[in-house]
């Protein structure tokens, strides 16, 4: 069986961007595991897990407040990676990269959000 969230392009998206960092936090420095490394995967795990849960949701207001509070983990997780390529814990290269990631998803929540909300 699958569930609907399953089906979900965004969704797919946001978990595709988890694994990758949590690969990209496997580098990052051992004194980061319970900093910066930690908060990256939390943020990031948030988002594809509300995205999750507003798709279970039967009211449009509900599914709405779970797709925002997902697009402001994506954006914290965007903050934390611009800081992890400040600290030289990421190339110049691979934040760009993220951020196209990012952007995309954004994108995609926001046209689920509007779609929710018409």
């Amino acid at each position: 069986m699958e569930y609907s969230f399953e089906k979900l392009r965004v969704w797919q998206e946001a978990k595709g961007l988890v694994v990758l960092l949590y690969k990209i936090t496997n580098d990052f420095p051992k004194s980061e595991l319970y900093g910066l490394s930690s908060q990256l995967r939390r943020a990031g795990l948030s988002v594809p897990s509300n995205i999750a849960e507003g798709s279970g949701r039967t009211g449009r207001k509900d599914q709405s407040r779970f797709y925002t509070i997902a697009y402001s983990s994506l954006i914290e997780v965007l903050n934390q990676l611009i800081i992890a390529e400040e600290l030289g814990f990421l190339s110049e290269e691979d934040l760009k990269e993220l951020r196209k990631r990012i952007e995309y998803i954004s994108n995609m929540l926001n046209a689920l959000k509007t779609s929710v909300n018409n």
